[in-house]
């Protein structure tokens, strides 16, 4: 999976679980949009749905410090890095 797919996967999930339109991949979300615990609450909800598997809690706890969309992608692509390792391990 390319960094461009996880993007647009990203942004799909903004457009449809937030109703948030071309968001600034460098925007910090709780300024910009009032992102708050229950938005990141949702937002892990889309990327288990679009990694088709329940994140582990330390994989939770790695999303605490996140505040824009490329890091969002670069958690979700360091997630897939390892997840791909692991099946072929």
């Amino acid at each position: 999976m390319t960094r461009e797919q996880i993007t647009v996967e990203i942004l799909n999930i903004f457009r449809r679980e937030f109703e948030i339109e071309q968001p600034g991949l460098d925007n910090d979300l709780r300024e910009t949009y009032e992102f708050d615990s229950v938005d990141a609450i949702e937002l892990l909800l889309g990327i288990e749905r679009f990694l088709k598997s329940e994140l582990t809690h330390d994989e939770k706890k790695m999303a605490m410090g996140i505040r824009t969309i490329n890091q969002i992608v670069d958690y979700v692509e360091g997630l897939v890095r390892v997840r791909g390792r692991e099946t072929h391990a």
